[in-house]
């Protein structure tokens, strides 16, 4: 740990990964759109191969698993991380069936909440009032972007289930970043820990297509095309980023600096499928930015 990255270097990395990250719910919605169907089983097709692609895209960091030689305990981690990473893409891809792109992403970077909790029984790591504080406005700011009506064509058939999915989650990936920071702790470096969780995540998601009756082939090259950036964008620079970010900076902070993507996800929802925010998302998003600001500080 001694050599520590540059506050620069954990922000602008921090902020490549947030900027990454915010692009999957309009990328999901994109794909939907060009393949022309909004379901749980096309849902499961976006996850599987979101994860398969970014797996094949890591086949060179293979070498680092085989030359560092990890042990079982760090192993265990990365493929535990990689199941969780596999529940929380079949339950958030799945909640953009049924509920809005704001409500969805508002819900799934609940996790500060589940992260500051989480390190707190499992690894002892007390937060501060301040990091409490900021953890509760900021939570409060993130329901209220996913409360906050939206225009009725913009809003999914089904907004409990959607938003119930998309907390389930924020669970699941709340155990992911605390599972992947252990495994980098316990010896596996960054692109050996994400080799082994991504192709874990794309196992245990490969059978679910198949389970309910859907094909991976008979879809457009848009299609493909916008899993392809899926895999590149918010998983390969903003999922790894937030791994690499997370073995230097507390989870929490982590987290918490996550809860951007509802704000960058809303607007690009806005641009892109003209879902229009009320002034209670709005207002939601003010009070986001203020409690991230007040735990970032901390």
């Amino acid at each position: 740990m001694s050599d520590r990255p540059a506050p620069w270097r954990l922000g602008l990395t921090l902020a490549s990964g947030i900027l990454a990250v915010s692009t999957s719910a309009p990328l999901v919605r994109l794909a939907m759109a060009a393949a022309m169907t909004q379901t749980v089983s096309f849902s499961f097709v976006l996850a599987a191969l979101r994860l398969s692609f970014a797996a094949v895209m890591l086949l060179p960091a293979w070498r680092s698993v085989a030359h560092s030689k990890p042990t079982p305990v760090a192993i265990g981690y990365a493929i535990a991380a990689g199941i969780t990473l596999a529940i929380h893409f079949a339950t958030w891809i799945t909640s953009l069936t049924f509920t809005s792109i704001a409500a969805s992403t508002a819900l799934v970077t609940t996790n500060p909440v589940w992260v500051a909790l989480l390190s707190w029984v499992w690894l002892g790591e007390k937060p501060t009032r301040r990091v409490l504080l900021g953890t509760g406005i900021a939570l409060i700011g993130g329901l209220l972007i996913g409360l906050g009506g939206t225009d009725p064509s913009a809003t999914g058939s089904h907004p409990l289930l959607g938003d119930g999915l998309a907390l389930v989650g924020a669970w699941m990936v709340s155990l992911y970043f605390l599972l992947g920071r252990e495994a980098q702790r316990n010896g596996l470096s960054l692109s050996s820990y994400v080799a082994i969780a991504y192709s874990v995540a794309a196992i245990a998601l490969l059978p679910l297509p198949l389970l309910t009756g859907t094909s991976y082939t008979g879809y457009s090259s848009v299609v493909y095309g916008y899993i392809v950036l899926t895999a590149l964008l918010p998983q390969i620079v903003g999922h790894t980023s937030f791994n690499w970010a997370v073995r230097w900076m507390s989870p929490t902070v982590v987290t918490l600096a996550i809860l951007f993507e509802p704000v960058l996800a809303s607007l690009m929802g806005f641009v892109l499928f003209k879902e229009i925010p009320d002034e209670s998302v709005l207002t939601g998003a003010l009070v986001l930015l203020i409690g991230v600001a007040i735990a970032a500080i901390a």
